[in-house]
C-alpha cells in the first residue's frame, strides 16, 4: 500500500513548476499584448483615395481623403470607401492579434491540459 502514496509527494514539485510555467506564460502572454496595442495597421481604398492607420487597441489614428475623392452628388461612394479601409485595417490588426497569440497558446497550454 505505501508504494501506491509513496509518489503523491513528488507531485509537489510538478505542480509548483506548473504554477511558474503558467506564471511565466501569462508574462509573456502580456508583454505579446503590449507589444499589439503599440502597433500601426495601414489600408486604403479606392486606389488610394482613403487611406487610415489604426492602432492595435482598435484606434482610428490617422484618416486621409484625397480631395478628388470628395464627390458631393455621391457621398455614398465616400462612406464605402472610409469604411473599407477601416475594416480593413482592423482585419489586419485582428489577424496581427491572433496568429500571436495562438503561437503563444498552444505551446504553453499543450503540456497542461
Amino acid at each position: 500500500m505505501a508504494r501506491q502514496f509513496g509518489g503523491f509527494g513528488g507531485g509537489m514539485p510538478n505542480m509548483q513548476q506548473l504554477m511558474r510555467q503558467a506564471q511565466k506564460m501569462q508574462e509573456q502572454m502580456q508583454k505579446a499584448q503590449e507589444e499589439l496595442d503599440e502597433k500601426v495597421y495601414e489600408a486604403s481604398a479606392g486606389g488610394g483615395m482613403v487611406s487610415c492607420k489604426v492602432s492595435g487597441k482598435r484606434e482610428l489614428l490617422e484618416l486621409t481623403i484625397k480631395p478628388e475623392a470628395v464627390d458631393p452628388d455621391d457621398v455614398e461612394m465616400l462612406q464605402d470607401l472610409v469604411m473599407a479601409a477601416v475594416n480593413e485595417a482592423l482585419r489586419e490588426g485582428e489577424k496581427t492579434r491572433e496568429e500571436t497569440m495562438g503561437k503563444m497558446a498552444p505551446a504553453g497550454m499543450g503540456g497542461m491540459f
